[in-house]
């Protein structure tokens, strides 16, 4: 998702501090920053400390088949991969395994496709999908991109009326606003596909080990692996894990073994680190990226504090029985909603070379933008300096922005608004 950014150039400048915690700047000041996208390359300094402990060699005989374990619903599964997934949900308890096919895909995308053929295949009529808006601003592109006549999107699943058969997807925490949710339309005619991308200690508190019909993870929101394309279904009904496979099958003729092959190498890591809270080796992963999350929250809620002219969620304080401890949600987006009046918040970002994703993608108010909280180190410095110059000011009726230079919304070289 998203596309590259285009730096004219860096510079180091002075460190500054925003509440208390230091921030060093690498970017010019017009520099477009593009957190449009969920890249998730802010993992990359934990990877590089963990040096070879995932190095794979891949000899030129080995993977030639295209089959892993025929006995298998999914027959193209690495059994290294199916291992490994088992023991990371295991050690970090957020999905049930047992009793469950486990389906891998390129990436979650292909396994949502290959769901949906699944679940919809021997319907009499088209089904439609749906999903509570915000919902994944992807949904209806992937869900109406080839003009299947098996399902068709209906949008928001709040106004979804039709007495027919129904799709609905449940993604939880939610991408963009990192809500926790659970089925809206609630009908006997529905069908429940539950994406759990971001059910990682941590984006949430991990409350209980989830045990739906079908859940949806993937290694990129995971460990922060996006380039790998794995993604993996626990699926409870062998036959429509079958039926995946078979989607699968006709369209890629299985998934890379070599990409399996490396990510079940990465999850075996994590898993076997999650044992080790507080060692002094710092390879726990899900401590580093929770405390990395956490600080980045912590900076973005002080900074948005002092503009005064955006707002953030608020998420409970709830149990973690992964960490034992109580915490909030520190979700991989940030869905800021602008005040004083200002209707499209991505264009006011784009004014500051700031890429967002607009509200009106996610079937909501273009008032909102949804913003990526993990990327590298010094795109995030530069966000949070650029979002501490936007002030509100009183110009008689509330609803003014300054900007430094006195120009309203600027786009970088005095010429006023952007478009």
């Amino acid at each position: 998702m998203g596309g590259t950014d285009q730096v004219r150039g860096t510079r180091r400048s002075p460190a500054a501090t925003n509440g208390g915690v230091v921030i060093t700047r690498n970017l010019d000041s017009d520099a477009v920053i593009n957190l449009d996208h969920g890249d998730p390359t802010m993992y990359e300094s934990f990877w590089r400390k963990m040096g070879d402990k995932c190095t794979v060699v891949f000899k030129g005989h080995e993977s030639l088949s295209y089959f892993s374990n025929v006995k298998n619903p999914c027959w193209f599964l690495e059994p290294k991969l199916e291992d490994s997934i088992k023991s990371l949900h295991g050690a970090v308890g957020n999905a049930v395994t047992d009793g469950y096919s486990i389906v891998v895909g390129t990436g979650s995308s292909q396994l949502l496709q290959a769901v949906l053929y699944a679940v919809s295949r021997d319907q009499t009529t088209q089904m439609n999908v749906v999903s509570p808006a915000p919902y994944y601003s992807s949904y209806p592109e992937i869900i109406d991109l080839v003009k299947s006549g098996l399902y068709k999107w209906a949008g928001d699943a709040y106004v979804f009326d039709k007495d027919e058969p129904y799709i609905e997807l449940v993604t939880s925490p939610n991408n963009p606003n990192g809500v926790i949710r659970g089925a809206v339309v609630n009908r006997d005619d529905g069908i429940l596909i539950h994406d759990l991308a971001y059910y990682w200690p941590q984006y949430t508190p991990i409350t209980s080990s989830l045990s739906f019909d079908i859940m949806l993870f993937t290694a990129s929101k995971c460990t922060g692996h996006a380039g790998s394309r794995i993604g993996w279904a626990l699926v409870k009904d062998k036959e429509v894990a079958k039926r995946m496979t078979k989607y699968i099958e006709v369209n890629t003729i299985g998934v890379s073994k070599e990409s399996q092959i490396r990510v079940a190498k990465i999850l075996q890591v994590v898993a076997d680190g999650c044992k080790r809270f507080g060692s002094p080796d710092g390879d726990n992963f899900f401590e580093f990226s929770k405390t990395l999350m956490a600080k980045r929250w912590e900076i973005l809620r002080e900074t948005v504090k002092n503009t005064r002219m955006f707002t953030l969620p608020k998420y409970p304080l709830q149990h973690c029985n992964y960490t034992g401890d109580v915490t909030q949600g520190h979700p991989a987006f940030a869905w800021i909603k602008c005040k004083e009046g200002i209707e499209d918040c991505e264009k006011l970002f784009r004014g500051k070379n700031i890429l967002t994703r607009s509200g009106r993608r996610f079937g909501s108010d273009p008032g909102y933008v949804r913003v990526s909280m993990v990327s590298k180190e010094e795109d995030f410095d530069a966000f949070i300096e650029r979002l501490s110059a936007i002030q509100s000011f009183n110009n008689g009726d509330g609803n003014g922005i300054a900007n430094g230079n006195g120009n309203g919304i600027a786009n970088g070289n005095g010429n006023g608004n952007l478009d």
